[in-house]
């Protein structure tokens, strides 16, 4: 190691002072090193003072268009995570609507196979015409309570109870307990088989609104990849109109999806 070197390892103050003189003097040497700027200094002297601020303009348009790149991969990337649970909220939503599908099914199908059976029992044929008051009590005290265990089993509206009391919508406390049992199976039958199309057409609506879900956040998935290799891409590939129109696309999309 020789004395300079020595002295600038050992001392820095000494090394701020050469390059400060090495910096005031780089002018000079710009000037000294073109014939042009000998004969011209002063236009010479603008032009690199020009340069350098561009230079400088430039740089920081590239760290500011660095900052946005990586602020625009990490909106996106929130924005990706949030439309991924969403689409699994609905999915979930979906999974029960399907569910419940198959309940009312199997519910009006049993629904179905009671009317038969009492289809069969009435079809011997049961006394109509009612002889005493206590033989119509007993059978509006049978209507009744066989109407209320439907409607605690789920299988007829609770509104059915007041159908029941006021006689209206068919309901006939004077038939015989077997004619009863035929209006209560129809009847529960008729409401589960409602049901179950209501069911279908929830669980519709639900596949929809999960498919929707599904393609937002795929959307958005890609989206977020694209954007991170955006943010790790050299600035003039982050900085052309290609990129910024993509920009406006990715944030339109966003814009749908949030209106949902």
């Amino acid at each position: 190691m020789n004395v300079v070197a020595e002295m600038l390892v050992s001392s820095p103050a000494p090394a701020a002072i050469w390059a400060t003189l090495m910096l005031l003097t780089l002018p000079a040497l710009l000037l000294l090193g073109s014939p042009q700027a000998m004969r011209h200094p002063r236009r010479a002297a603008q032009e690199t003072v020009a340069a350098l601020r561009a230079h400088t303009v430039a740089k920081q348009q590239k760290a500011t268009e660095a900052a946005r790149a990586a602020q625009f991969a990490s909106e996106i990337e929130v924005a990706a995570s949030r439309a991924a649970a969403s689409a699994a909220r609905w999915q979930e939503v979906w999974e029960q609507a399907s569910a419940a599908v198959n309940t009312a099914y199997d519910a009006w199908l049993e629904a179905d196979a009671r009317v038969r059976t009492a289809a069969s029992a009435a079809a011997w044929g049961t006394p109509w015409s009612v002889r005493t008051c206590e033989e119509y009590a007993a059978r509006e005290r049978f209507l009744h309570q066989a109407v209320s265990a439907a409607v605690s089993r789920g299988e007829l509206p609770a509104s059915a109870m007041a159908d029941v009391i006021a006689g209206a919508n068919g309901w006939d406390a004077r038939l015989h307990p077997v004619d009863q049992e035929l209006v209560i199976a129809r009847a529960s039958a008729a409401w589960l088989r409602q049901r179950y199309e209501l069911a279908v057409e929830a669980e519709a609506t639900a596949w929809h609104d999960a498919s929707l879900a599904q393609r937002a956040a795929s959307s958005l998935r890609e989206e977020s990849q694209a954007a991170a290799v955006l943010a790790a891409a050299p600035a003039p590939v982050r900085g052309n109109t290609e990129v910024r129109a993509h920009r406006r696309v990715v944030f339109g999309e966003l814009a749908q999806i949030a209106m949902r």
